[in-house]
């Protein structure tokens, strides 16, 4: 009976144990399956797959034309399994130089047995990763030397024509991302999804022969289509590889608009980079190099801001073409003496102040207009807020609060100072200035293209305000024509074809001070003048040359850039001709209104040296013949008697227009025997030889 008993208790508990051993299995069970299934799921899954990402093919960018600007292109990924490696150092030593990796290095990568793949290297040629191939099939050893190695495909940009666009396109990192330019802002755009490869391997991490194989394709990244027009681009860089020489210039700047649209046909900026090989290891460099300068920096526009001050005036009815202006070579405002450029315009007309860039005929426009309406007409042009472009970066410009501005601010402002704009701001208020009155918004990116060309996104042009009426844009077409025909503009002037324009010449701030001997030079064209259909705004700033005005560094390349343009487009010259030659009379004894007037009806242009209103020399002298259209020397004082005998070195006066060249000579006591317009390019005696006072040095003025 008592043993029974003893059987029974122990079934009992033997019962209680296995019920409590399967519960807790039941558990386990459970927590594996139910509790951790998913965790443990894709712990077994990376154990037996090996999983490489297949990179997005970035999409391309390419100008209006479909010329391609930006493309990536196939390259690989160099990886190694650790594990597979029996000798580091032969290994190390076989593919380090044909990689160019720092041997070192590699090995220490090696060394992490753990890892059943390292990277050795990124964006790395199909030729190299040929040449590794080749190793590695040349012979047994190699072979079980380099087993470990391993290709997979990766992409690199490229650049197609260097440092061309190069801080609006922008450069991608290594991993194909955006760091600046449009690659930067249309990063989601470009850069599509990757793809993924999930292959199963040991637990070596060896690939099987009957293993499974996943494959995601990649989907590539959309296409960005630009207003840029690649030839006319090409002009715009040739030209500004030439301007930043020839003046010696800090940097440069140039945009080339679509007056009718705001579409950008250009923009360039030097100094500048190649994408494809940017200066990586100086960091500061190449962010100052990556800057938009075109559209975040803000400088002082001088006279080329007098066209929006005209307009304005002209279209509030302060004004007319006609209105008689005197300029003394000063004026006073609150006080203070704002001066001209010249000693003195004397009587002139609002047309012929434009053409003389005359200061006080635009400090008396502004008052004339008062700080409440000239700030409406400031504001419906675009200054003070961002223009909107689709490119990184864009500043605001600075406009004093119409609340602060004191009567000589507001005079000022009238001709360029005391405000700052951006070059975007600039020729985009410009435009709609001679484009019929209508403020367009600036863009870059016309379309957006999928991988079959299929618009997905397309840009249309925008009206954003309409500042002045369209007869009074028609009255400044004409005016500013006027001012390259026969005005400060003329070295923009082109035979054969009507360009309208302005110049303009920007204090620079060194350590809160006006520099007297550093400007930004500027100047801001259109064509044809009678149908616009493009704009130019040229800025050289910081020009290390004798004559550093707009008119002299920044007018002849614009020039270049409307001439190749307008060719470009298909506007045929009008007929040349055969040049009209002119007698030039006498007009010494005269004031110099009546001597303008005079020379004017031959038709004659002409420079006074300023100081005084009557003309008491001439150069050339009465009877002369000059082409139709040149220039004669006016002088205005006597010089004191000089002895034949004294010599004096000849200054050099090349790079200087007449007035300059003249004065310069008058110092040194020479007499100046002037030949065409424009640009002293060629002076006889030669710069540096000594000549007697009072003989005549001969100057060639040409358009450079």
């Amino acid at each position: 009976m008592r043993t029974e008993i003893l059987i029974r208790q122990r079934i009992s508990k033997l019962m209680i144990v296995l019920v409590a051993l399967y519960g807790a299995i039941a558990v386990r069970i459970v927590s594996l399956t139910v509790i951790q299934g998913n965790e443990l799921t894709a712990r077994g899954v990376r154990q037996w797959t090996q999983e490489g990402k297949v990179s997005a093919q970035r999409g391309s960018i390419v100008d209006r034309n479909g010329a391609v600007l930006a493309l990536s292109t196939t390259a690989y990924i160099v990886t190694v399994n650790p594990r597979l490696v029996a000798d580091d150092e032969a290994f190390a030593d076989a593919v380090a130089p044909v990689l160019r990796v720092d041997r070192e290095q590699l090995i220490k990568k090696l060394q992490n047995k753990g890892y059943a793949s390292v990277q050795l290297k990124r964006q790395v040629s199909r030729e190299t990763v040929d040449t590794l191939r080749t190793m590695r099939a040349q012979d047994d050893k190699m072979a079980s030397l380099l087993r470990g190695i391993d290709f997979s495909e990766d992409t690199r940009r490229v650049y197609m024509n260097g440092d061309f666009l190069s801080q609006v396109l922008g450069l991608t990192n290594v991993d194909s991302e955006g760091q600046s330019g449009l690659e930067q802002l249309y990063n989601t755009v470009l850069a599509g999804e990757d793809g993924l490869l999930l292959t199963e391997v040991d637990r070596k991490s060896r690939f099987m022969p009957e293993g499974k194989t996943t494959y995601v394709a990649p989907q590539r990244g959309d296409t960005l289509q630009l207003t840029i027009d690649s030839s006319i681009q090409a002009f715009t860089e040739r030209a500004m590889r030439e301007c930043i020489a020839v003046n010696n210039a800090q940097a440069v700047e140039a945009i080339v608009m679509d007056v009718q649209t705001g579409a950008i046909l250009a923009m360039c900026m030097k100094p500048d980079y190649d994408p494809n090989d940017p200066p990586r290891e100086d960091v500061a460099s190449l962010t100052q190099l990556m800057r938009i300068a075109a559209v975040s920096d803000a400088y002082e526009p001088g006279s080329t801001f007098k066209s929006l001050t005209c307009a304005a005036a002209l279209d509030a009815g302060v004004a007319t073409v006609n209105d008689p202006f005197n300029c003394t070579g000063s004026i006073k405002v609150d006080g203070d003496t704002i001066r001209c450029w010249k000693n003195s315009h004397g009587h002139e007309t609002l047309a012929e102040g434009l053409q003389n860039s005359c200061n006080p005929v635009f400090v008396q426009l502004a008052l004339r207009l008062g700080t409440e309406r000239l700030y409406q007409y400031l504001r419906a042009f675009g200054l003070g807020v961002r223009t909107g472009v689709d490119l990184p970066g864009e500043g605001t410009g600075i406009l004093i609060n119409s609340r602060y501005v004191k009567s000589v601010d507001l005079a000022r402002i009238g001709f360029g100072q005391s405000v700052a704009v951006t070059p975007i701001q600039m020729i985009t208020a410009f435009s709609a200035v001679v484009n019929g009155g209508r403020l367009m918004k600036p863009y870059i990116v016309s379309a957006v293209l999928d991988e079959n060309g299929e618009t997905v996104q397309r840009t249309a042009a925008q009206v954003v305000s309409t500042p002045i009426s369209a007869e009074t844009s028609a009255t400044m077409r004409g005016l500013l024509e006027g001012v390259v025909a026969n005005g400060g503009g003329r070295n923009a002037y082109i035979e054969g074809y009507r360009v309208g324009g302005k110049t303009g010449t920007a204090q620079v701030y060194i350590d809160g001070k006006v520099s007297s001997s550093v400007h930004i030079g500027s100047f801001i064209g259109f064509a044809p003048a009678d149908n616009p259909r493009f704009a130019v705004l040229v800025i050289v700033n910081a020009a290390d040359v004798p004559v550093d005005y707009g008119g002299t560094t920044a007018a002849p390349f614009a020039r270049q850039i409307i001439e190749d343009t307008l060719e470009y487009m298909g506007f045929p010259k009008a007929g040349d001709g055969e040049a009209k030659q002119v007698q030039v009379p006498d007009v010494t004894g005269m004031a110099v209104e009546e001597a303008a007037r005079v020379l004017r009806a031959v038709p004659l242009k002409w420079e006074t040296d300023g100081v005084s209103g009557v003309v008491t020399d001439q150069m050339p002298p009465s009877g002369a013949q000059l082409t139709a259209g040149g220039q004669v020397m006016l002088y205005t004082a006597p010089e004191d008697p000089v002895t034949p005998q004294r010599m004096a070195a000849v200054p050099d006066v090349r790079g200087m227009s007449v007035v300059e060249a003249s004065r310069a000579l008058r110092a040194r006591g020479f007499d100046l025997r002037l030949e065409g317009s424009g640009v002293a390019q060629k002076q006889s005696p030669a710069a540096g030889t000594f000549a007697a006072q009072g003989s005549t040095v001969t100057v060639t003025f040409s358009m450079p």
